[in-house]
């Protein structure tokens, strides 16, 4: 090693520090280092550790978010899709510590194998795999801040274009569906060898007429099949030598792949081309080649309408027809209103060019806000507006052929009585309290006033989805949160984050108690704090499982009173009784609102005496909200399948992912446990009971759920009279009034969108948004082809340093040759990158490096995309440069 080399690692001795493990590598060293910290040995071939330091900012944050991590991450479930980013001992590690000490303590050997990687993407392979996995922890493990932004950024650092996640209702395809017994193609008959039925036919005739229809009509009927039918009249009516194109939207993935699978073995045997284009590929395919060559598209919305706004989809126009899966979403800012936004745009802006056929699909158009008939009326008239139909389709001739196939059960409705005094709820309420007053005490001493406010808000009560979304606000906060001084504000949100998650363990214990056994409830909590134990189990955690023990004993004998029953398990054991003398055949769905409470009363009618023959099964979401819970896939297919098969099976409990897109003939019975939602769902729920002289039980303590439940089926009354008097409407005059909406809307979008954000011309400062040094001031920043921001003047060059750029790139008048970052000692902080703008050589800067100060106050404010900074945008002018 030459002088120079000892020069340069005494230099940088820290970093190497920070990611080596000796005990890992002292009896290989030369022959295996290259190997296993890549990462480290490209740094130090060529002394530039940029690259890990610009790792610093996550490792600070998994750190603060490290008790988060080990409470809701499942160590084994990401392990392989991470394992590239940690070395095989590592990973052999991890594997070991869940076998011997529990996932808990896994995931916080993960958090500490990661805090030493030195690979540079895995923060975002960490973002992936928890995506993946649906975990919740994704929510806080922000990778990229403007993430959420659906704009084209040329000129920024490479990164993937994604677009906001929305959680919209959605109603899975019937057919196939997850029920679906497993067998060979042979077994069961094709799509194309299927005779439609009449209600089918009679659903589909306006759409074959040519007509933009919504088509209204029950989960389990068939609309997919229907849509199959329109599309390929549709593709055949055009003459030799012209074609069709239809697209097919689905919101949700699951619903995408299922579709795409259900229209490629229809089509593809009569001739057709059938492909898709979702988030997961749109980044690996052109969507424009796959609009070209292909007859019919399935997509996620959310691509269309990037690629209208990128222009790689010129217009609607090359579409013949557009089928709108889940239709009632149109509205707001959702995907497919803002592809109707475009087609209705073209529409009343006189274009010449045509426009395609529109075809909505929905168990339910809903009724918004409506009171009455006549304002459902009007909130169906403009869901008929925005998908530009003139014609609800609804099974009215083959009404009884219908009934056939979609029975309607009755609803009954039982209000049963709390526990008379619950000592269980009030150990652990005193606990939430003491845990609250620890995690304040932080705020006391700092007297830090952003923070102090997250824990003023009023009404937390224990034991509500309120407090989980309370507890998630206080995390999210913590993320921003920002101290001079390192250690202290890791140490701080560390600290609140332990508090924190401890806080919905006993809220999640208290909605468990209230719906289920004290047992239970305990036994949640007890099975926390024995994985506490087994990992990290530091001084805050040694406190508060001190706290939980101290209240053990009292909590033991509470749960095993006899006094303590449940009233509500009570009262379903008798209905469950009671329907199963009547007819022991029955089969049963049980709706509970979380993954917890079906876990508990799983347990609860295995160790009934009375109820075990039930022998429950399972169905849960994919999500992951703590280390024990989330179906795959596979596992959600198999218990269904099960429960259709299984004659022993006769009870499943499951959460909302039940109650759309199963088709189960033989369910009966229908209760739901204190489980009550909008209109749309309540028509959902309620068709899972197919079987004739099925019923459905509403079971709540609550009499505003059954308050709400009445008013849900008086809405869907109000629903089915509204969409009956608009279809008796003369065709030309529901136009009309369909075009008057239409007119009126787009004058109200027009002016929200000339509305213009008065700019902020105070000049301010720019810090680095790692090390707060000073950058520019706002008045220096130019605006360049109206969308990249640039700094003029002598004094920024100073301020940074500039390497070239591993990816030089050409995009119009702008040729990308370096990244800049910060120039001061020990920041290197990422600030953009450096053009040549036709003959300027100018750098270009992102919001999201810096710190917005105002001078006059010294408040601080935070960016995620300039958009959101309402600057006074001076535009770039080459005369100024020049001088």
């Amino acid at each position: 090693m030459s002088a120079e080399d000892r020069q340069n690692l005494h230099a940088f001795r820290d970093y190497v520090v920070k990611t080596l493990d000796p005990t890992y590598i002292l009896s290989y060293m030369a022959p295996w280092f290259k190997d296993g910290y890549s990462g480290l040995y490209e740094a130090i071939e060529t002394w530039d550790f940029r690259k890990i330091e610009s790792l610093e900012e996550y490792r600070l944050l998994l750190k603060r978010l490290q008790p988060e991590f080990k409470t809701t991450v499942n160590p084994k479930d990401i392990l392989p899709e991470i394992s590239g980013c940690l070395i095989s001992q590592e990973c052999e590690e991890i594997i070991q510590v869940c076998s011997n000490k529990g996932l808990m303590a896994g995931a916080e050997k993960m958090a500490e194998c990661l805090l030493r990687s030195d690979k540079e993407n895995w923060p975002k392979t960490l973002k992936l795999a928890l995506e993946i996995e649906e975990s919740q922890f994704s929510q806080l493990w922000i990778v990229d801040k403007d993430a959420k932004n659906v704009e084209l950024k040329v000129l920024e650092d490479d990164e993937i274009e994604t677009s906001d996640i929305q959680i919209f209702y959605k109603e899975e395809p019937e057919c196939p569906n997850l029920s679906q017994n497993p067998s060979p193609p042979s077994a069961s008959p094709t799509f194309t060898q299927l005779k439609p039925r009449n209600y089918q036919l009679e659903l589909a005739l306006p759409a074959k007429e040519g007509k933009n229809t919504i088509i209204c009509a029950p989960t389990g009927c068939g609309k997919t099949f229907v849509s199959l039918l329109i599309c390929e009249h549709h593709l055949k009516k055009f003459p030799q030598g012209q074609k069709g194109k239809v697209v097919f939207f689905a919101i949700q993935l699951p619903v995408y792949e299922q579709q795409k699978s259900v229209f490629s073995k229809y089509f593809e045997k009569l001739g057709y081309k059938v492909a898709g284009v979702s988030g997961a590929t749109s980044e690996i395919v052109s969507v424009e080649e796959i609009v070209e060559n292909n007859d019919i598209i399935i997509l996620t919305p959310q691509i269309l309408v990037n690629s209208l706004r990128k222009g790689t989809v010129p217009s609607l126009s090359v579409f013949t027809l557009m089928i709108f899966d889940e239709c009632h979403n149109t509205g707001k800012h959702h995907p497919y209103n803002m592809i109707m936004f475009n087609y209705l745009d073209q529409k009343l802006g006189g274009s010449s060019d045509p426009l395609p056929q529109v075809i909505g699909l929905t168990a339910s158009v809903g009724t918004g806000d409506a009171k009455n008939t006549t304002e459902a009326m009007e909130y169906i008239c403009k869901l008929c507006a925005s998908l530009d139909t003139s014609v609800i389709a609804t099974v009215k001739d083959n009404l009884e052929e219908l009934e056939e196939i979609v029975y309607k059960p009755q609803k009954f409705f039982r209000k049963v009585k709390l526990r008379t005094t619950d000592r269980f709820k009030c150990i652990i309420s005193q606990l939430m309290r003491e845990t609250e007053s620890l995690a304040k005490k932080i705020f006391d001493e700092l007297g830090t006033v952003t923070l102090e406010n997250v824990f003023q808000i009023q009404n937390r009560n224990f034991g509500t989805q309120k407090y989980e979304q309370w507890i998630l606000s206080v995390q999210k906060t913590c993320i921003l949160f920002q101290l001079p001084d390192k250690e202290e504000e890791s140490r701080i949100c560390k600290a609140l984050y332990l508090y924190t998650s401890h806080l919905r363990k006993y809220n999640d214990a208290l909605i468990i108690n209230e719906h289920a056994r004290m047992k239970d409830a305990l036994d949640y909590l007890k099975d926390f704090f024995a994985n506490v134990r087994a990992a990290g189990f530091d001084e805050i955690e040694q406190n508060l499982t001190w706290r939980f023990e101290e209240k053990l004993r009292e909590l033991e004998s509470v749960s095993m009173d006899p006094g303590n029953e449940n009233p509500k398990l009570q009262d379903l054991s008798f209905i469950l009784q009671e329907e199963y003398h009547l007819n022991p055949e029955s089969r049963t769905i049980l709706f509970v609102k979380t993954r917890a409470l079906v876990d508990a009363l799983k347990k609860w009618i295995e160790e009934n005496s009375e109820l075990s023959f039930l022998k429950p099964g399972i169905l849960t979401g994919r999500g992951k909200t703590n280390q024990n819970t989330g179906m795959t896939l596979p596992a959600q297919k198999c218990a269904l399948d099960a429960f259709r098969t299984d004659g022993d099976n006769k009870i499943l409990i499951a959460t909302s992912v039940a109650d759309e897109g199963i088709d189960i003939a033989q369910c009966n019975l229908v209760i739901l446990y204190e489980y009550v939602g909008n209109v749309i769902r309540m028509i959902q729920t309620r068709g899972r009971g197919r079987a004739r002289g099925s019923k459905c039980f509403l079971l709540t303590s609550n009499a505003d759920v059954i308050e709400k439940e009445k008013i849900n089926i008086y809405k869907e009354k109000m629903m089915n009279d509204s969409i009956l008097r608009l279809q008796t409407w003369n065709e030309a005059v529901f136009k009309e009034k369909v075009l008057q909406i239409q007119i009126q809307e787009k004058l109200i979008r027009d002016s929200q969108g000339k509305v213009e954000r008065v700019p902020d011309k105070e000049n301010k400062k720019l810090l680095c948004r790692k090390c707060k040094g000073f950058a520019c001031y706002t008045a220096d920043i130019r605006v360049v082809e109206d969308c990249h921001y640039t700094v003029v003047g002598d004094d920024f060059r100073k301020c940074y340093v500039s390497k070239l750029h591993p990816k030089p790139k050409s995009f119009g008048y702008f040729e990308k040759t370096a990244k800049i970052f910060c120039s001061r000692e020990n920041c290197s902080h990422d600030w953009g990158i450096h053009v040549k703008y036709k003959t300027f050589e100018i750098p270009v800067i992102k919001i999201e490096s810096f710190v917005v100060e105002d001078i006059a106050t010294g408040a601080q404010k935070l960016y995620a995309k300039w958009r959101d900074f309402l600057l006074e945008k001076i535009p770039f002018d080459a005369a100024e440069m020049s001088k």
